[in-house]
């Protein structure tokens, strides 16, 4: 299975310690402060990286949900203008990337449209993510294809033939995909955890991973016993927020826990070789009567 090396050194792939994505998404409700405190957050749990959403509110907006009243934390208002709201540009990504760095944390992108990705490369970021919704936007991929970075799939709200045409069409080279399953917080029976092995089998060339939107942490430690190379769960500073994404989030205490129980796993999987540990051998000693 290929691998790939980030440019801070960090590989992704078989075989490697799983990457860790904290997806911030829109929950900074436009909030640059509450977006760097759950970067900071992220980097304390232990995430290798964040991903935030990039999007041209105009083109990702039917033009017949523009005019559409909301109810907002900004009170009452267009559709196409929250959409603003939460929207950053370029004096927030700077900040935000001068503090990826301070703080030794990767952060990208899902870009829901081509002039996002061509906005988001001036930041030069590591590697792109497609949502669930673009796995069908065939030239979309193809621009992300074409920055040389590697990108992530996700294949939620899809069929296996919209998986293999998209995959088929942009090829597997820099490529890595991640089953999900696109409800908000998404019932446990739904998950499908065993697609995860069902990619592996389908694409055994490609790291193949696991984008959670349920609650609770187990689906997502179940997801890395099972082997995926990385995993993407929504983060929050607190799941009572406003935003569609908040409930199916993990809190800062959550974060930390699910790293931590990441990586005992990973521990615990060991290589498959049986062997007799040196914290065995008093106990064959003693308890063993035929040796």
């Amino acid at each position: 299975m290929k691998t790939f090396t980030l440019k801070n050194g960090r590989v992704i792939g078989h075989g490697q310690p799983g990457f860790l994505i904290a997806e911030i998404g829109i929950n900074h409700n436009g909030s640059l402060d509450i977006a760097l405190k759950l970067m900071e957050e992220a980097a304390k749990a232990g995430f290798d990286a964040v991903k935030f959403q990039k999007r041209t509110p105009e083109i990702c907006t039917p033009r017949d949900q523009w005019d559409i009243m909301r109810d907002t934390p900004w009170g009452r208002m267009r559709y196409i203008d929250y959409r603003y709201k939460v929207e950053f540009g370029e004096a927030e990504y700077a900040a935000i990337d001068k503090f990826a760095r301070e703080h030794h944390i990767t952060w990208f992108a899902s870009c829901w449209d081509e002039p996002s990705v061509d906005f988001l490369e001036q930041f030069d970021v590591a590697l792109y993510k497609a949502a669930s919704a673009s796995l069908t936007d065939i030239d979309l991929l193809k621009k992300k294809k074409a920055t040389g970075k590697p990108l992530i799939i996700s294949t939620g709200m899809s069929t296996m033939e919209e998986i293999t045409s998209a995959v088929n069409q942009i090829g597997t080279d820099n490529l890595l995909i991640a089953h999900a399953t696109s409800a908000y917080p998404c019932a446990v029976n739904e998950l499908n955890l065993r697609m995860i092995h069902t990619l592996q089998h389908l694409y055994p060339e490609v790291p193949i991973g696991y984008s959670g939107h349920e609650t609770g942490l187990a689906p997502t430690l179940a997801a890395v016993a099972m082997g995926a190379c990385f995993v993407e769960r929504h983060v929050t500073l607190d799941r009572a927020m406003w935003g569609s994404d908040q409930a199916a989030s993990v809190e800062p205490g959550g974060m930390a826990r699910l790293v931590r129980d990441i990586r005992d796993i990973e521990a615990a999987l060991g290589d498959g070789v049986k062997k007799v540990y040196d914290s065995e051998v008093g106990q064959r000693q003693k308890l063993r009567r035929v040796r």
